[in-house]
């Protein structure tokens, strides 16, 4: 063990830790949850890539000199590569600020800056976690920071590529079952005909509309408050830090950065992020529409619509042989689902602002980036173990559309609503086929029936098909 000492006293720390005495007390101090809550690598990295701005930042004011400005740079590039992760232990639960957060990271910076340097750790010398890492910084700003960088990458590297990924699996599927004509369905109940492309191309419709809220999200997410400070004036920042710092981390992750427009709003409300988990909220939404038609059109396979075939996958009943379940879209509706309770808990945190500072900011980046991840592994298992597959049983499809009443429709026109409701009506009570019941009616000839009621001609092959 080795003392450290804070503003409130000495502290024992594990030899072998390169954090100093606030995180040791944060670690007492908030034992609640576990290592479930602990930060993911793209926070730790993010805090590495604030941490190195900044010593550029000062180095270039004059604020730092130039060896201890590489002392943190190689230090932070450690973090940034993941070589320092198991230094930081911290998750959510912790002061609203992100404040032990961001002390985590400058205690483990200046500690391992002074390792490079030869010196001991714990010993804040040459470089110390306040005067020297957290150099013309504050929580309130480098939280937020933090925060937009996280969760702006995430959307753009992790959860965009897989949706557009599954976006082109569909639409394969759309372009290979383009002519399939087959029964429509509104209310659970039988409508017009449309082809089985039609139907699917609602699907990536959705997909490019949430897609592309995402992308309005993240450029929202672009504006960042560091050089703020405690209240947004910039208190202890020199002239031109904010712009300084978006310019070294643009070059940094190869992102357009700005320096937000109000620093006040910039720690005290976070109302960019609050609009990203409501477009995965969106995204959510999509998904499981999509997959629930999906698993409606696959049911039975024998006592359902049958229309679709899905992947077996695995087994599906530990008591019934041969069952085989959709459980793909289970899984990926129930993320969805997790994912509406995660927005929930950002929009009320986001509501939560107090004069100049806004303290739910752990919750609402732990689950912002919760929902990004979850929904990215989901929609890459879905595509990749389900929409793949996907098959149409035509038959099923084809034996749907002869015994669809609503083909009547076609009839509206030529006879009036009244009369072809009539015989919807009684093929239903007859059971017998549209075309029997019309004839029978004495309102149409055979050759009238076959000539109006053409499923090909009502799904309106005269519009352009959807394509890209």
């Amino acid at each position: 063990m080795r003392t450290e000492s804070d503003s409130l006293g000495p502290v024992e720390i594990a030899e072998d830790r390169l954090w100093g005495a606030q995180t040791q007390r944060t670690l007492a101090n908030f034992a609640i949850g576990g290592s479930r809550y602990r930060w993911s690598r793209p926070v730790i990295e993010a805090l590495g890539r604030v941490k190195k701005a900044a010593a550029i930042a000062n180095a270039q004011s004059n604020l730092l000199s130039d060896d201890i400005a590489q002392l943190i740079i190689r230090s932070a590039d450690e973090v940034i590569e993941g070589k320092l992760d198991d230094q930081f232990p911290l998750g959510v639960w912790q002061s609203g600020s992100g404040t032990q957060t961001n002390m985590n990271a400058n205690e483990v910076i200046a500690n391992r800056a002074n390792e490079l340097a030869g010196g001991e750790v714990g010993a804040k010398n040459p470089v110390h976690p306040n005067d020297h890492v957290n150099l013309s910084q504050s929580s309130n700003d480098v939280f937020p920071t933090v925060m937009h960088l996280t969760i702006r990458l995430a959307i753009l590297d992790r959860l965009i590529p897989e949706l557009e990924s599954l976006r082109g699996t569909v639409a394969a599927k759309r372009d290979q079952f383009a002519e399939v004509i087959k029964v429509g369905r509104t209310h659970l109940q039988d409508a017009a005909p449309l082809t089985v492309g039609q139907e699917m191309s609602g699907w990536t419709a959705q997909l490019d509309g949430v897609t592309a809220g995402l992308r309005i999200a993240e450029a929202g997410l672009a504006t960042l408050t560091i050089g703020g400070t405690a209240v947004g004036t910039g208190l202890n920042s020199p002239l031109g830090f904010s712009g300084e710092m978006v310019a070294h981390l643009s070059e940094q992750t190869g992102l357009e950065w700005l320096v937000t427009p109000n620093h006040f709003a910039g720690s005290s409300a976070h109302d960019a992020v609050v609009a990203a988990s409501a477009a995965l909220r969106s995204t959510a939404a999509a998904l499981i529409k999509i997959g629930n038609d999906i698993r409606w059109l696959a049911s039975g396979p024998r006592a359902g619509i049958g229309e679709l075939i899905l992947p077996a996958n695995e087994p599906g009943s530990s008591i019934m042989p041969g069952k085989v379940n959709p459980t793909q879209i289970e899984a990926l509706t129930m993320v969805a689902v997790h994912v509406f309770g995660n927005d929930a808990a950002v929009a009320f945190a986001g509501s939560q602002g107090s004069f100049q500072l806004n303290t739910y900011k752990p919750l609402m980046l732990y689950s912002t980036l919760d929902s990004i991840e979850l929904l990215a592994d989901a929609v890459r298992s879905f595509e990749r173990l389900c929409m793949a597959g996907v098959d149409i049983n035509r038959d099923r499809i084809d034996t749907n559309l002869a015994n669809d009443l609503m083909l009547v429709t076609a009839l509206a026109p030529h006879i009036g609503y009244e009369d072809a409701a009539h015989i919807a009506q009684d093929a239903e009570r007859l059971d017998i086929s549209l075309r029997q019941a019309a004839i029978d009616s004495g309102r149409l000839t055979a050759d009238q029936f076959d000539a109006w009621v053409d499923p090909a001609a009502m799904t309106h092959p005269d519009l352009p098909p959807a394509s890209d």
